[in-house]
């Protein structure tokens, strides 16, 4: 059985649940709330917990740069690219 490939990116930069919810109190300043939340057409929860993910993501990717070097990568990427199709633009389809 295979793990879930968004599970494992999740717990790679997010240790813990993601259904473990808090409700808490912040003080925040309007206008920086405001500039947020305008920038993210969302809501103030989500906008907020777009900001924590964010600060989230900056962690994980510390830590990856910290590695750059360190570790031997010997595979080809053109073997690993062989069982994906790609558009026009070099994105991925399959």
């Amino acid at each position: 059985m295979r793990p879930n490939p968004q599970a494992l990116y999740v717990r790679a930069w997010y240790v813990g649940p993601m259904t473990a919810m808090r409700k808490i109190t912040a003080r925040l300043p309007a206008g920086l709330l405001d500039a947020a939340q305008a920038y993210t057409g969302k809501g103030v929860t989500e906008t907020l917990r777009l900001g924590l993910e964010a600060l989230a993501y900056q962690r994980f990717y510390a830590g990856m740069r910290e590695l750059r070097g360190k570790l031997k990568f010997d595979m080809d990427l053109d073997e690993l690219r062989e069982d994906r199709e790609f558009d026009e633009r070099g994105n991925v389809i399959r």
